[in-house]
């Protein structure tokens, strides 16, 4: 009967886990779409501030010889 018991009770610990809220994998999504956010924020402002360099400086400098 004592295996039954802990067969039993194993299989409810089994239970309890697995309907237990995880939320770990939400986490890092949300992680990763906040880094996503930042990523494309410093990509948008690289290519902005590049183009304007470019305008500015090559062009120029071109333009002397």
């Amino acid at each position: 009967m004592s295996q039954k018991t802990s067969t039993l009770g194993s299989m409810l610990a089994l239970l309890r886990r697995l309907l237990a809220r995880d939320e770990r994998g939400a986490t890092a999504i949300e992680y990763a779409m906040i880094a996503a956010g930042i990523g494309a924020a410093v990509a948008t402002t690289v290519w902005s501030v590049g183009s304007t360099l470019k305008t500015n400086f090559y062009d120029r400098l071109a333009s002397m010889f």
